[in-house]
């Protein structure tokens, strides 16, 4: 896991433009509460991009190993919102001026099973 005291810095690019990005702060470190911020550019992006971005901050060692998430995205960003509420559970979204609070527990990665595959 990185330093907690220093926020990460994630983009998702398309080509040369940058099409969302984000920081990504550890509140307690390992097993605690992970912050972060999304940023997607203005204006028309392709659809699916925001959900990359999510993608990508899920996916970040930071958010891998805690166990809630707080997550400020911009209000009216439905894609966002509804990609992090398929990656996390027990979710709650409220708004906080031009932007919403959604707060979620963070699943735990599944173990690889010991049992090959039927088949």
């Amino acid at each position: 896991m990185t330093n907690p005291e220093v926020p990460r810095h994630i983009e998702v690019k398309e080509g040369d433009r940058t099409v969302g990005a984000a920081e990504v702060s550890t509140a307690q470190g390992a097993e605690g509460t992970v912050r972060t911020s999304l940023y997607p550019p203005s204006g028309h992006v392709a659809p699916g991009s925001r959900a990359s971005l999510v993608d990508a901050v899920m996916d970040s060692p930071e958010v891998q190993g805690s166990s809630r998430l707080e997550a400020t995205v911009p209000l009216g960003d439905g894609e966002s919102l509804e990609r992090l509420r398929q990656r996390t559970r027990e979710a709650a979204t409220r708004p906080a001026g031009s932007t919403a609070l959604f707060d979620a527990d963070i699943p735990r990665a599944e173990a690889p099973s010991a049992e090959p595959p039927p088949g």
